[in-house]
């Protein structure tokens, strides 16, 4: 599991991002089990997810950040990066970001893509 805390900081609230080996849904829910063992992550406001599978399929969940999974399913599609689920995590810090908190999931997931050595030019 690759996993990188305090990614992102936008008024208040605070971002990390993880992710690691997935090739199905139960992997995938595995995969989170572990991670949430973690309190911090278990209280978090958001642990939005996306997987690509081998042949393409895309899996996400929002956790209530509508949208978001889709973020990153299309950034893995960009990078070509299947069976690795990429989770990016929020703690809310009282300020809603409206459409801004897209852009945070994108800037967690190239940090991710980046830490992997698999971003795409």
């Amino acid at each position: 599991m690759l996993q990188l805390e305090n990614v992102v900081f936008d008024r208040g609230s605070k971002y990390a991002v993880s992710g690691g080996s997935a090739c199905s849904r139960g992997e995938v829910d595995a995969f989170l089990k572990v991670l949430k063992k973690s309190k911090k992550f278990a209280k978090a406001t958001h642990n939005t997810w996306a997987v690509l599978l081998a042949d393409g399929t895309p899996i996400k969940g929002d956790d209530g950040e509508s949208g978001a999974g889709m973020v990153i399913v299309r950034m893995l599609e960009r990078a070509d990066l299947r069976n690795h689920v990429i989770v990016v995590t929020r703690w809310y810090g009282g300020t809603k970001l409206g459409g801004d908190r897209f852009r945070r999931v994108q800037d967690c997931v190239r940090a991710y893509l980046d830490a992997l050595g698999t971003a795409p030019d």
